[in-house]
């Protein structure tokens, strides 16, 4: 967010592993934290303009994270862990509308070995929410993942099974898509179709599908609008 650590402008050169850039600054290159584990492949180009934050704390490798880049004219942040304060902090603000009145916020809540990002209980009603980070727009359109995520699918089938078993009277997922030029969403059946099965049956059983754009205003999120939701599955052979 902004006010943490200094935010400097430099080039792409390489990505020698998924959580590893490098940088150059002024001539000199750096090497940068990537907090994103997605391929985003159409940043990942010699020479974008990329935007890293210093970060000095100890036991870490580089002294930055590459937080975001500048692509087709717009800012796009790529920082993964950003959407979850981002929901948070409009949850806490009560400015997403799309569930039963809630008076408490439980981050992280346990469920079948594993976690849920956030529950929401009300008086007589609790909401699971699970929230993902989404990067990739093709010509208008966004989609998620980038990359296959074993992980995503775990979730959508643990939502399922949270709302059939009455632990939850509502569920939804909310997807991040943090750059503010898409207009419609789509699971990308053609780097994970498992997902996208996984996304069409959650929705399928009244799992809340939220795709929501935000707009990077000094490194942090701004709310733009819900757009909807395309649940394909789409052609990318003829796209």
């Amino acid at each position: 967010m902004s006010g943490q650590g200094k935010i400097l402008k430099g080039k792409f050169v390489e990505r020698p592993n998924r959580f590893l850039a490098k940088v150059d600054i002024k001539g000199k290159t750096v090497e940068s934290f990537v907090p994103n584990p997605g391929r985003m492949h159409e940043f990942m180009i010699p020479g974008k303009s990329v935007f890293l934050r210093e970060n000095t704390a100890p036991h870490r490798k580089t002294n930055y994270d590459m937080i975001g880049v500048f692509h087709d004219g717009i800012f796009v942040s790529i920082d993964s862990t950003l959407p979850n304060r981002f929901v948070r902090r409009l949850l806490e603000r009560r400015s997403l509308s799309y569930f039963p009145p809630y008076d408490k916020i439980i981050s992280e809540p346990r469920y079948y070995q594993g976690r849920f990002d956030f529950r929401l209980e009300g008086e007589d009603n609790i909401t699971l929410i699970e929230v993902k980070s989404c990067t990739l727009v093709e010509n208008g359109h966004a989609l998620f993942p980038d990359a296959p995520t074993l992980r995503g699918t775990r979730h959508m089938m643990h939502l399922i099974r949270a709302l059939e078993e009455g632990i939850t009277t509502k569920a939804a997922v909310i997807f991040v898509i943090q750059r503010p030029d898409a207009i419609t969403f789509s699971p990308h059946d053609g780097n994970d179709p498992a997902f996208g099965n996984a996304l069409r049956a959650a929705f399928d059983s009244g799992i809340d599908v939220i795709p929501l754009t935000a707009r990077v205003v000094d490194w942090d999120l701004h709310l733009q609008e819900r757009i909807p939701f395309i649940r394909g599955p789409l052609d990318f052979n003829n796209s």
